[in-house]
């Protein structure tokens, strides 16, 4: 069996010639240029949020004086049928219009243009006549303008006639100079140069794609009896302490069976004791496979009872997938042909040299049946959107044809389009970024490795300006089974704090791994991993040790729900504050209503700096106007801006993050 690379079909186009890296240029009369979104002159999907307004801007032209009109049309990718929108003249043959999806799923757009005659020929009498020129011939050229088979609605023809019969009754020009006749003539009279440019592409996703809490849970490690094995029960336990933080995603890591054959033990040791249970991510075993649940966790139907606990309280699951085989995966012996083998015929396992990965198998994407491996990793997460999943994270995305991934997200959104695909590459940018344009919905960051004030600022810049923020969404995570950051390994509480306050308040989209709401931080030593980890062993945790920061992410994320500006990640502006261990910065929501001013401390120092505002504006009653006070978010305490800023000193032992309410 054969599976086709993505025909994803972006319509068709009238007049067209040739396109641009960001420009489209039709033929005949028009010229249609400079298209605003677009990534990659249309090979790509815009992304964008249901329910929001999606502005589009095209230069917008033609040879001559006469008057251009314009539209926006936009449908499903699936659908025939075209909604448009006129849009608007601005400046210098620059076009506007918006529209509202109302549904998530995957959209095309285009812009058309025609010469509006019935406006030329209006324009050029009003000309003559301001001129004091007779225009009795003209009333004659355009009165039988009137009489053209015409396209409109009824009540647009019912106004050409009304005006058509006053101008025969009596013989003046002013019955074709109406308001109301432009306005049906414009909606009705044909258009024989109707130019229409390239279809270009749209993702509208639901919110939570840009803004949510996410908490990565190993489900193994969620028992209260030391040395057994948790359960989805233990996780449904669990549940509670997750939701009264404020999360909106549990995310667990593979929850399938794991291999027997080479299986790895504790600190990644080549060889497993007995009662070892090896590494999640070697998946597949006799019990089966990818499409299987460890047996130890409990049933399909304990995992539906998770999966409607979390639903009892707002939060949503996130399903690790690891394209990767333990060597007793069932495929192995199902499908061989999958699979690389070296020229002594023994099994070829994952290395990344020097480092090697016995207990796993990579398929091969290349082997001559991939066509049915691609169907069945395509089936892989259609089973599991059966079972209630609806956000995946893709494990080492970037080591896998990009073509497979465009095509299996084009595949499963058509079929689910809120479905949330999260790429989990830490590799090239220019990777990274690739992979968020051909489909994934967010994407890991190196916001991990950014501490200094001007790394934090400068990274953040690139994130937020064109085209990035228009195709990728970062999702900030503090801390990975894989990564113990060396920022962290000293335990402070104060750092904890600000690495979460950082990430849930620059991004819209932010992670932690359990136990970082411990403190846990015990290293190997010279690396950026976590001793005893539990991607080798199982662990029992208290989790309501003292110590714990449980208060202070409960409060971020309460922060982060009352004010829209930080639900999103684009509209950012770094202030310049005179200290390179104090980040500040302002946040507006998208609808321009709420503002949120932040300052951070980057070290263990009090700090006593002054918080420059003066030229910042909101937005009030449709009005730009200077902020000119704060309210603290945590205390509601109001403070005037006396010279435009005010003074802050930051205790970072107690808080090392203070936010604040814009006001005017």
């Amino acid at each position: 069996m054969t599976v086709l690379t993505p025909s994803i079909t972006l319509g068709s186009t009238v007049n067209k010639t040739t396109q641009a890296a960001d420009t489209v240029i039709s033929g005949g009369s028009f010229h249609i240029e400079a298209i605003y979104p677009i990534i990659d002159g249309g090979r790509f999907p815009v992304k964008r949020i249901v329910g929001e307004p999606i502005e589009i801007w095209a230069d917008v032209f033609r040879d001559g004086h006469d008057v251009v009109a314009a539209a926006l049309i936009w449908r499903k990718e699936q659908d025939r049928d075209w909604q448009r929108a006129p849009m608007t003249h601005q400046v210098n043959d620059r076009w506007s219009g918006s529209f509202v999806p109302d549904a998530v799923g995957r959209y095309v757009y285009a812009i058309e243009a025609w010469t509006d005659e019935f406006a030329s020929w209006r324009h050029g009498v009003e000309l003559k006549r301001n001129a004091g020129q007779d225009v009795s011939l003209d009333a004659l050229e355009g009165a039988a303008m009137l009489t053209k088979p015409q396209s409109g609605a009824p009540d647009a023809v019912q106004v050409i006639l009304r005006q058509c019969e006053a101008y025969l009754e009596t013989g003046e020009v002013e019955p074709l100079l109406a308001p109301e006749l432009a306005d049906a003539m414009a909606t009705s009279q044909q258009r024989p140069d109707l130019t229409r440019s390239d279809v270009l592409p749209l993702t509208i996703d639901r919110p939570l794609a840009r803004n949510g809490a996410w908490y990565e849970m190993v489900p193994r490690s969620q028992s209260k009896v030391p040395g057994q094995h948790g359960t989805f029960r233990d996780c449904i336990g669990r549940l509670p302490d997750v939701a009264a933080m404020g999360f909106d995603v549990v995310y667990f890591t593979p929850i399938h069976p794991i291999g027997r054959v080479n299986r790895k033990g504790r600190n990644n040791a080549l060889t497993a004791a007995p009662d070892d249970p090896g590494s999640p991510y070697a998946i597949g075993a006799a019990e089966g496979g990818h499409d299987a649940i460890h047996p130890e966790l409990g049933t399909l139907e304990d995992f539906h009872a998770f999966v409607e606990a979390c639903k009892q309280v707002d939060i949503e699951v996130a399903l690790d997938i690891a394209v990767q085989c333990a060597p007793d995966h069932p495929w192995i012996k199902q499908h061989p042909d999958w699979f690389r083998k070296r020229p002594d015929g023994s099994m070829k396992y994952a290395e990344n040299p020097p480092k090697k990965y016995e207990d796993i198998v990579n398929p091969d994407f290349t082997a001559e049946d991939a066509g049915s491996l691609w169907n069945a990793l395509r089936d892989v997460i259609l089973f599991w959107i059966d079972q209630g999943v609806t956000i995946f994270r893709i494990d080492n995305p970037h080591t896998k044809p990009f073509r497979f991934w465009e095509w299996l997200i084009h595949d499963v959104q058509l079929r689910h389009p809120g479905i949330i695909f999260l790429a989990e590459a830490f590799t090239r940018p220019k990777l990274m970024k690739g992979l968020a344009k051909l489909g994934f919905t967010q994407s890991y960051t190196y916001f991990t490795w950014r501490t200094e004030k001007w790394e934090i600022e400068q990274y953040l810049r690139e994130l937020t300006d064109y085209p990035e923020r228009d195709f990728y969404r970062p999702n900030f995570f503090v801390n990975t089974p894989d990564i113990l950051p060396f920022h962290l390994q000293g335990g402070e509480p104060w750092m904890f704090k600000s690495r979460l306050a950082l990430a849930a308040t620059l991004s819209s989209t932010y992670g932690i791994y359990n136990g970082f709401e411990l403190l846990e931080h015990e290293a190997i030593p010279g690396k950026e991993e976590y001793l005893n980890s539990e991607k080798y062993e199982i662990k029992v945790r208290d989790w309501d040790q003292p110590g714990n920061i449980k208060p202070y992410i409960r409060e971020i994320n309460r922060l982060r729900r009352a004010n829209p500006a930080l639900q999103q990640t684009s509209n950012l502006r770094f202030l310049p504050i005179d200290d390179v261990n104090v980040i500040g910065f302002v946040k507006t929501s998208v609808d321009g209503g709420n503002t949120v001013a932040v300052a951070i401390s980057l070290s263990r120092d009090v700090h006593e700096v002054w918080f420059p505002l003066g030229d910042v504006q909101i937005e009030v009653g449709g009005e730009r106007r200077n902020v000119a006070a704060l309210e603290n978010l945590s205390t509601g305490e109001r403070v005037a801006l006396e010279w435009g800023g005010i003074h802050l000193r930051i205790d970072p032992q107690r808080d090392p993050a203070l936010l604040f309410r814009c006001l005017a």
